[in-house]
């Protein structure tokens, strides 16, 4: 089942990062078509690892039985 907050860090988050690496592969190459190409990929790949680790992380928590307020200590 999909979390919905999750889904939505997830695509803020990839938004604030594609264009990072965006501007530094178009900074690095001088090349906007290899930039959007970079960034195109990017957006696939880290994506799903985010989300992935996101839930991960959750489902840590909940079988510890931790909350993030328990971490703030």
């Amino acid at each position: 089942m999909i979390n919905i907050k999750s889904l939505l860090k997830t695509i803020s988050w990839r938004c604030i990062a594609t264009v990072d690496t965006f501007v530094i592969a178009w900074f690095i190459t001088g090349k906007l078509d290899w930039a959007a190409t970079i960034a195109g990929l990017e957006i696939m790949t880290k994506t799903i690892l985010y989300y992935a680790h996101e839930r991960g992380w959750s489902k840590i928590l909940k079988k510890c039985n931790l909350s993030k307020s328990n971490l703030r200590g």
